[in-house]
């Protein structure tokens, strides 16, 4: 890698936007800061902008728009505000890969956007994929653009898949750490508090990624995803509960051979791997030891317990826009669990209700996603337990 690439990260102040922001500082002679965006955290935004000198900085608030400006106005730094900002800074000549790391649908117009220009995408939001998979993977392939997925799954299956993308897949392996209510039942899940969903063992995550966590949505969602990247068919993808998140996915071949990607839980890996691929920079990250995890384990997920799972697999199988509906359910699910209007399993009965009485499109368009998404919103919004 000689000349440095120019990073756009679309929501540079959540989780995996301030890690990447490490990943490049840490990496200074190979990235450059193009673009900086935020939607409501401006203060970090100024900060972030301030040191990493990007060319542009977008805050998706307009009311925040003066208060950015004033702040970065004398350093030459251009600030735009809106959402719609966000689909034109992609398409900036100077870019060389956008990093999607904003959370749930405001990702896809955005990564849509960026693909059009023929930018190569970094995917951390999984919700890109899961709501309109086969518009971006369609897209993609007519722009030959490159989407190198970020979530450690993913990420796993793709690094298992270096060397072997001319050999069939039989199956993917996804493996899910269980969460914070690993082996709880029914019964005890019923009056848990967003305190306790909150409290991921082995990640440090966003607020919304780790209530699905908690719930195994983002299990579901990932498993969508998947689908899409690797151009799967349902029965070509398996969930294993791995309770200590250190094999991160796995990959079984025709042969019956299988290859696994293992690692201690940290992001910035697969952010590093997806902004340098194919190339691995040497990284000073921490090292994994057989001997601190002596026993790898190995459970079957709780279908009946976590029904947000089965409902991601029952919307895969539906298809067309069905996963955008569940997507937006989910969304609204949780805003409700963590405004403490609804308890934690009624998150499932709330997206089950939705998926039941959302309009169905088995071939939908752009605009198409756009009207599931809002009807789907509305049915949510409007959900009474």
């Amino acid at each position: 890698m000689s000349a440095k690439k120019h990073i756009a990260i679309l929501g540079s102040t959540g989780s995996i936007g301030t890690q990447a922001l490490d990943v490049i500082k840490s990496n200074s002679d190979k990235f450059a800061v193009e673009v900086l965006t935020a939607m409501n955290s401006c203060d970090l935004l100024i900060e972030q902008a301030r040191e990493f000198q990007p060319n542009v900085v977008v805050i998706g608030n307009e009311n925040l728009y003066d208060q950015v400006f004033e702040a970065l106005d004398p350093l030459d730094i251009k600030v735009y505000a809106g959402v719609s900002a966000l689909s034109n800074v992609v398409q900036m000549d100077s870019i060389d890969i956008v990093l999607t790391a904003l959370v749930g649908y405001a990702g896809l117009k955005p990564t849509i956007s960026a693909i059009e220009s023929g930018k190569n995408i970094a995917l951390a939001n999984k919700e890109t994929l899961v709501v309109a998979g086969e518009l971006i993977t369609r897209l993609a392939s007519e722009k030959g653009v490159n989407i190198y997925p970020v979530d450690s799954e993913h990420s796993a299956i793709f690094q298992c898949l270096v060397g072997e993308f001319h050999n069939p897949i039989e199956k993917i392996i996804l493996t899910a750490s269980g969460g914070p209510f690993r082996g709880r039942s029914k019964e005890e899940l019923i009056a848990v508090k967003k305190e306790q969903a909150l409290k991921h063992p082995n990640w440090d995550m966003g607020a919304k990624i780790t209530i699905d966590s908690a719930s195994l949505m983002n299990k579901g969602l990932e498993v969508i995803e998947a689908k899409w990247l690797f151009n799967l068919k349902m029965d070509q993808i398996e969930v294993v509960v791995h309770p200590q998140s250190i094999i991160h996915s796995m990959v079984q071949f025709e042969d019956g051979s299988i290859k696994a990607q293992m690692g201690l839980p940290d992001m910035k890996l697969p952010i590093q791997f997806a902004l340098t691929y194919p190339e691995r920079l040497k990284s000073d990250f921490p090292r994994f030891n057989f001997m601190d995890y002596p026993e790898l384990t190995f459970e079957q997920p709780d279908f009946k317990t976590f029904r947000n799972l089965g409902l991601a697999f029952d919307a895969m199988k539906q298809g067309g826009n069905m996963p955008c509906v569940l997507n937006a359910a989910n969304e609204v699910a949780v805003e409700k669990f963590l405004k403490d209007e609804i308890g934690f399993l009624q998150m499932s009965d709330l997206i089950e209700d939705c998926m039941a009485k959302a309009s169905f499109v088995k071939v939908p368009t752009y605009e198409d996603y756009v009207l599931s998404d809002n009807e789907t919103r509305n049915l949510a919004k409007a959900y009474k337990n």
